[in-house]
C-alpha cells in the first residue's frame, strides 16, 4: 500500500477535528447546560462524560472487525454517524431534562453511551490507519498533526457554537448540536473519499478470521502488547488526574481568581502544544540527518516517552514543593514545564503506540489499537475521580490546602515514575543469550522483549 504523504495524514487530521467538535459539544457545552441552566447536580454530567469513557472498553471488539474486513473506511464512517447521532440524543435528553427529568436523564445516558461507540468505533480505526500507512519517519509529526487538529476542533466548536447558543434556549441547542453533527460527517465523507484506496479490499487475513475472544487472547499473550497497555493505563492515569484539581489548587492556595486560575490552565496547554511541536521538530531532524551521531537519536519516540514521564513526574513534584511554600513558588513557570513534559510525552506515546500496532501476529492492528484505546479511555475516566477524591482525602486528613494538594501531586509524580519505569521495561533490550530470536525488535525505537517466536505465529 502507499504510505501516506502529509496531505493525507492531514485530511485524516480534519476526521480526527470533526470527532473532537462532536465530543467537545457533549462532554463540555452540555454539562455547562444541566449545572447552569437546569441548576442539576455537578455529579451528574460527571458521570454521563464518564459512561462515555467506559463505554470506549468496546475498542478492541470495533479494532477487531475493522481487521475482519480488511478496510477501516467503513468503520470510521460508521462510527462518525453513530457519534454524531449520539451528540444529538443526548442534547435532546439535555432538553427534555427540564420538563421530565427521568425521561432526560435515561435519554441522555442512551446518547453519551453512542457518543463512547462512535468514538471507538472510529477513533481506533482511524489510529489503525495512521499506523499501517505513515512511514517511521513521518510518525511523530503526523501524530502531532493530528492531534493539534483535533484541539483546533475542540477550540473552533467551543467558540463557534458559544456564539450561536446565544441567547439560550432549547431549541438553540438543539439545532447547533444537529448544525455541528451534520458538518462533521460531512467533512468525514470529504476527508475520507479515495484515501484508503482500493488495494486495501485486499487486506484481510488469510483463512478463517478468528472469534474476537481468540484475537483478543492472542494479542494480550504478546508480551509487548500486555506490557504497553498497562503502560498507557498508568500514564494516562497520571496525565488526567492533574486536570480538575489544578484550577482549584491555584484559586485555595495561590488566591487565583477564576479569570487567573483559567488563564493559568491556558499557560499548561501552551506548553502541551510546545512539547507537541518539540517532538515533532526532533522527529523531522532526525528523518533528516539520520546518519548524524545526535540528531539521528533525539528523534527516537522511546527517548520522548520515558523522558517525557519522567519531566512530568519532575514538574509534579515541583507543585508538591509549590503547594507547600505557597506564595513566591514559580507557579506558572512550573505550570508550563508540566504542559511541556506531558506534550512531549504524550506524542512519545502516540507514535510509539502507531508502531507497536504493526508488531507481532498480523492482522492483529487493530485489535491490539483498541485494546491501547480502551486502557486509556478507563484512565482518563477513572483520572478525574481518582485526583478529585484523593484531593478531598487529602484535605480532610491534613489540615493545610497546601500541604494537602501537594500530597497528591507528589502521588501523581510517583505513578509518572512508574510509568518511566514500565516504558524502560518494555524498551530495555532483550539478554544476549535470547537475543537470536527476539519476538520484536526496531532499530532505534525499540520496544523490545525476550524471545516468544510463537507470539509471530
Amino acid at each position: 500500500m502507499t504510505p501516506f504523504g502529509w496531505g493525507s495524514i492531514a485530511r485524516l487530521g480534519l476526521v480526527q477535528m470533526a470527532l473532537g467538535a462532536i465530543v467537545v459539544l457533549t462532554t463540555s457545552t452540555l454539562n455547562r447546560v444541566m449545572v447552569v441552566e437546569l441548576a442539576l447536580p455537578a455529579l451528574l454530567p460527571g458521570m454521563l462524560v464518564a459512561l462515555h469513557y467506559l463505554v470506549q472498553i468496546a475498542r478492541p471488539r470495533m479494532g477487531h472487525g475493522s481487521d475482519v474486513g480488511g478496510r477501516r473506511t467503513p468503520w470510521i464512517v460508521g462510527g462518525m454517524a453513530v457519534l454524531g447521532v449520539g451528540g444529538v440524543v443526548a442534547a435532546l435528553g439535555t432538553v427534555w431534562m427540564a420538563s421530565d427529568r427521568a425521561a432526560g436523564i435515561a435519554l441522555a445516558v442512551f446518547g453519551f453511551a453512542l457518543v463512547g461507540l462512535g468514538v471507538s468505533a472510529s477513533g481506533t480505526s482511524l489510529l489503525v490507519m495512521l499506523a499501517k500507512r505513515v512511514p517511521a519517519t513521518r510518525r511523530a509529526g503526523a501524530a502531532t498533526l493530528v492531534w493539534m487538529m483535533m484541539i483546533a476542533g475542540f477550540a473552533l466548536t467551543a467558540g463557534l457554537a458559544g456564539h450561536l447558543l446565544e441567547p439560550y434556549s432549547p431549541e438553540r441547542l438543539l439545532a447547533v448540536t444537529a448544525g455541528v453533527s451534520l458538518a462533521a460527517f460531512a467533512l468525514t465523507l470529504l476527508a475520507l473519499r479515495g484515501l484508503e484506496g482500493a488495494q486495501a479490499r485486499y487486506a484481510r487475513p488469510s483463512g478463517d478470521a478468528p472469534r474476537f475472544q481468540e484475537a483478543l487472547a492472542q494479542v494480550w499473550g504478546e508480551p509487548v502488547a500486555r506490557r504497553f497497555t498497562i503502560f498507557v493505563f498508568v500514564s494516562m492515569l497520571a496525565y488526567s488526574a492533574q486536570d480538575l484539581i489544578l484550577e482549584p489548587f491555584a484559586g485555595t492556595v495561590f488566591g487565583y481568581t477564576p479569570g487567573a486560575s483559567t488563564q493559568l490552565s491556558g499557560v499548561q496547554h501552551g506548553g502541551v502544544l510546545a512539547g507537541m511541536l518539540l517532538v515533532a521538530f526532533s522527529g523531522a531532524l532526525a528523518a533528516r540527518f539520520p546518519l548524524h551521531p545526535l540528531l539521528g537519536r533525539i528523534g527516537s519516540l522511546r527517548g520522548w516517552t520515558i523522558g517525557g514521564c519522567v519531566a512530568s513526574a519532575l514538574a509534579l513534584f515541583g507543585l508538591t514543593l509549590a503547594g507547600l511554600q505557597g506564595d513566591g513558588a514559580p507557579l506558572k513557570a512550573t505550570v508550563f514545564a508540566l504542559g511541556l513534559a506531558n506534550g512531549a510525552f504524550s506524542i512519545g506515546a502516540i507514535g510509539s503506540m502507531m508502531r507497536l500496532a504493526g508488531e507481532g501476529r498480523q492482522a492483529r492492528e487493530g485489535v491490539r489499537m483498541g485494546l491501547w484505546g480502551a486502557a486509556q479511555a478507563v484512565a482518563f475516566g477513572l483520572g478525574g475521580l481518582v485526583g478529585t477524591g484523593a484531593s478531598d482525602l487529602a484535605r480532610w486528613l491534613i489540615a493545610t490546602p497546601g500541604s494537602a494538594y501537594a500530597a497528591v501531586f507528589a502521588l501523581e509524580g510517583l505513578l509518572f515514575l512508574l510509568s518511566a519505569a514500565l516504558a524502560w521495561r518494555i524498551s530495555a533490550p532483550a539478554p544476549k543469550a535470547a537475543a537470536r530470536t527476539p519476538a520484536f525488535s526496531h532499530a532505534g525505537d525499540a520496544f523490545t522483549v525476550g524471545p516468544n517466536p510463537r507470539q509471530l505465529s
